[in-house]
């Protein structure tokens, strides 16, 4: 059971990273709004840290992202757009 919880964060961290990169937006420009170092920031996107649901509301806005597109998986994600 921790194994699946490991790889959940681990997923959900993927996920924060794909879309920050995707916005083009560097760690230390989301460390700076988060009000953290570029350090600390690192961690979350290397699931090392652990994320408060509060956080992560803060990261999906920032990203201009439902959270739930954060915390989805990638075959939840593809069963829900329903593609392959």
């Amino acid at each position: 059971m921790r194994g699946e919880l490991d790889l959940k964060i681990k997923s959900v961290a993927s996920n924060i990273r794909k879309l920050r990169e995707h916005r083009n937006y560097t760690q230390e420009y989301l460390a700076a709004k988060l009000n953290i170092s570029q350090n600390a920031y690192s961690k979350i996107e290397l699931g090392y840290t652990k994320i408060t649901l509060e956080r992560l509301f803060y990261i999906a806005m920032i990203l201009d992202t439902d959270p739930v597109d954060l915390i989805c998986i990638e075959d939840t994600e593809l069963k829900r757009t329903g593609t392959k």
